[in-house]
């Protein structure tokens, strides 16, 4: 749950929550979509008895690294529409100013202002897509080496351990990851619009870092 870019991908996400609370499941959604792609990928390994080849590991980083730009773009695309809806709002309606976006859903943002606690549960799809994304690379590919080594009941439980511990400790993380946004969010909006600007960019960062070395250790660079 610590690795870079499982934190900078939800991030790019728990940004609109002003309840850390509720931020809860998108770390769950987020780890639900991990685990899938592990379970899937253990299962053919289990009945086919094959590992997975380790030349395709850096096509599958380099995946994570596309995905992460697109969330950091997104993020930056994003905050430019805010920052000029917030102008027009300002000069339309001097007598009160709020800080608000149209591309983010009413119920959601509601739902955060109005809930107590964790709330709800619910499923964000943008976060489970994430999470299978990093499923296929990173820790998921060393989860898939040892399940290969193991007999298939070993394997399967394994597995739904390592899914259980990567859902639970993702929520937990997530609730972390939004608190300066919550804290932010009404008291200080310009703040809160950096700081998802620096997490925006740090996304984009680290993209372009994981595919510089992909093409770099493909010889194209």
């Amino acid at each position: 749950a610590f690795d870079p870019d499982h934190m900078l991908a939800v991030s790019t996400i728990v940004g609109r929550y002003r309840n850390p609370l509720r931020a809860f499941w998108v770390g769950i959604s987020w780890g639900l979509g991990h685990t899938t792609t592990l379970v899937i990928i253990g299962l053919v390994v289990i009945a086919l008895k094959v590992g997975i080849p380790e030349r395709l590991y850096p096509f599958l980083e380099a995946a994570v690294g596309l995905m992460l730009i697109g969330l950091g773009v997104h993020v930056i695309y994003s905050l430019k529409k805010k920052k000029v809806q917030q102008h027009i709002h300002g000069h339309e309606e001097d007598a009160h100013s709020h800080f608000h976006s149209q591309a983010e859903n009413p119920a959601d943002s509601t739902g955060d202002h109005d809930s107590k606690g964790i709330g709800r549960p619910f499923f964000r799809t943008k976060s489970y897509v994430i999470g299978t994304v990093h499923g296929l690379a990173g820790s998921g590919g060393l989860i898939m080496l040892i399940t290969a080594k193991l007999s298939p009941l070993n394997a399967l439980c394994f597995i739904s351990l390592f899914g259980l511990g990567s859902v639970l400790s993702m929520g937990m993380v997530t609730i972390a990851i939004s608190v300066p946004f919550v804290l932010t969010a009404t008291r200080a909006p310009n703040l809160n619009l950096y700081i998802q600007g620096f997490f925006g960019v740090a996304s984009l960062l680290l993209g372009a870092f994981l595919l510089y070395g992909f093409l770099a250790g493909q010889g194209v660079l």
